[in-house]
């Protein structure tokens, strides 16, 4: 039998996270490579999930997703951005983030349209835009006095007339940079001038540190009625497992979106839609004290790496510090990641494998922070033994 995978897909094997995470297991390393918490959300949200389940919604609910997860979506856009959401017609519920975009992609791109994307990116970026037949075109982030981010020539120089859209992801993975306002001025001027899509990955937008505020690009002038606006429950509430997300856009982007998202999975689980519904309404305080302990985990984190010998680039948002690993004289993340639980008995994952260009981010690798504290100390000290 020829190989039955389509050629298009042959270049995406098993997902790195698997991997890292697959080896954590086998080798009884401690993961900070995959980006979960392992600690619970709020026990009133658990509760509602449960409560729920048991009182008998579990059925197929309606396909754009349950009107009381759309009204609290759409209440939630209002109350921290001023962006009003018509709940009946420009939110839908997906399963999580990841469908989000693909959904957002497959419905958007025509075979050979091009996809402005900001390397290093999120592994199913590249997967989503390979599925629609499209091309990705990767304008990267470089560090520039202690953060990740791009020329403003190279992302012109990157718009063709064959671009479709751009795909924004800030609070940015991996790097954790959040994008400042000058830098989505940048982004939207692009997309009003040339007619863009915008689709944004807003996942971590409640997780930002050092006060440094997260700005969605919708919100600037003339950017909501071109923005596909996504984002999910699952860093905001550590529920990564519930994987809830949905879109906010204008309805005809909406209602193209949710065409495509209709034949993936059709709709998303009742029960975990009910308690996000109630995530949002009440919960946030909650969420207020999470992004106040996850700074202080970040900052303990990176006061480890520093000790232990890695040059550390200070993230302004979501779960990841990113590291240079040549001060220690690797030059390869992917090499060494595979080697680091025989030689720390800690997983961590290779941002090499996020760029197109993977050569320029070689000597990068990526530790996530979303751990209890104690796992943090002991992963900390398991790896100075690389400079001992």
């Amino acid at each position: 039998m020829t190989e039955p995978l389509v050629s298009r897909m042959r270049a995406f094997g098993t997902t790195i996270f698997a991997e890292m995470s697959a080896l954590a297991v086998q080798t009884g390393s401690i993961n900070l490579g995959q980006g979960f918490p392992d600690t619970d959300g709020p026990a009133a949200m658990l509760d509602r999930a449960m409560q729920a389940i048991t009182s008998g919604a579990n059925q197929y609910p309606p396909g754009p997703g349950l009107p009381e997860l759309r009204r609290a979506v759409a209440e939630h856009r209002a109350d921290h951005y001023r962006l009003d959401y018509d709940p009946s017609g420009e939110v839908l519920v997906t399963v999580g983030a990841t469908e989000a975009i693909a959904a957002s992609v497959l419905a958007l791109c025509e075979p050979g349209d091009e996809v402005v994307v900001f390397e290093p990116f999120y592994d199913s970026y590249a997967a989503s835009v390979a599925l629609a037949q499209a091309r990705l075109v990767a304008v990267t982030l470089r560090p520039v006095a202690g953060r990740f981010t791009f020329d403003p020539g190279e992302l012109r120089a990157a718009v063709t007339p064959r671009t479709r859209a751009i795909l924004v992801n800030s609070p940015h993975n991996p790097t954790g940079t959040v994008f400042t306002r000058e830098e989505l001025e940048v982004i939207a001027g692009l997309c009003r001038e040339r007619d863009l899509i915008a689709i944004t990955d807003e996942v971590y937008e409640h997780l930002t540190f050092d006060g440094v505020a997260h700005v969605p690009l919708a919100t600037l002038p003339g950017m909501r009625e071109r923005t596909v606006m996504i984002s999910s429950a699952g860093k905001t509430f550590s529920v990564t497992g519930w994987k809830t997300g949905w879109v906010c856009a204008p309805a005809p982007l909406v209602t193209a979106v949710q065409t495509v998202k209709q034949f993936l999975t059709f709709t998303a689980s009742a029960p975990w839609q009910l308690a996000v519904a109630y995530g949002l309404r009440h919960e946030l305080e909650w969420v207020s004290a999470l992004r106040a302990g996850l700074q202080d985990k970040r900052d303990r984190l990176m006061e480890g790496l520093t000790a232990a010998g890695f040059e550390v680039l200070r993230p302004a948002g979501t779960y990841f510090v990113q590291t240079d690993i040549r001060p220690l004289g690797f030059t390869d993340g992917l090499e060494l990641t595979r080697r680091l639980p025989e030689l720390a008995g800690v997983v961590a994952i290779p941002t090499q494998v996020f760029y197109e260009h993977q050569e320029r981010g070689r000597h990068y690798v990526r530790f996530a922070f979303c751990k209890k504290d104690e796992v943090i100390d002991e992963a900390v000290a398991r790896l100075k033994r690389l400079s001992a």
